[in-house]
This record gives C-alpha cells, structure tokens and sequence, in this order.
C-alpha cells in the first residue's frame, strides 16, 4: 500500500530500538518507549488548511528527531510508521 499525505504531514519510518538490554535481559515491545528519531518516507505538499503553499523544511530521505508524543501510528507493508504534522519535527540530522 502507497500513501501520500496530505497538506503538511509526513510520514516517518522510526528507527528500531534495541530488544535486549546490556545485561542479557530480553525487552517485551510492550514495555519499550516509542523512538524519537527516524527517516522521513513520504511528504505532504505544503499546502496548510487554508490553502496557503508553503516550502516543506524536510524531505524524503531525512533523519529526523521529533516529538515523543506526537502523530499517529500506522502500519504500512507490516512496519509501524508515524504520520504526523512537519511541525512536531524537532530537527534533522546533519
């Protein structure tokens, strides 16, 4: 499945978290924290809702660190991806 979002929403892959600790000691995904950082997969075009342009900050390809909190989840192709608004993204990776 192929989405495109929309106005100023991106979608973002997350990076995958480590399952197991230093110790040895096996992580549930149930009691891991949602990452904060990821690669960008797919843009909006700038458009916000009053249909007003305006130039995307990220594109496709960028690893970004955005909010905790922010978006929603979504599963594409069996991964977790999070769409969210660009302006929940914190900063890109140099």
């Amino acid at each position: 499945m192929k989405i495109k979002p929309l106005y100023d929403r991106v979608i973002i892959l997350p990076d995958s978290e480590e399952n197991m600790t230093k110790s040895g000691i096996v992580l549930p995904s149930t009691s891991q924290e949602r990452p904060e950082k990821g690669r960008i997969v797919a843009i909006g075009d700038g458009t916000d809702f009053d249909g007003n342009k305006k130039d995307m900050q990220v594109k496709v390809g960028d690893r970004v660190i955005f909010n905790k909190y922010a978006g929603v989840e979504l599963k594409i192709e069996g991964k977790t991806h999070i769409v969210m608004r660009e302006i929940d993204i914190i900063g890109v990776e140099l």
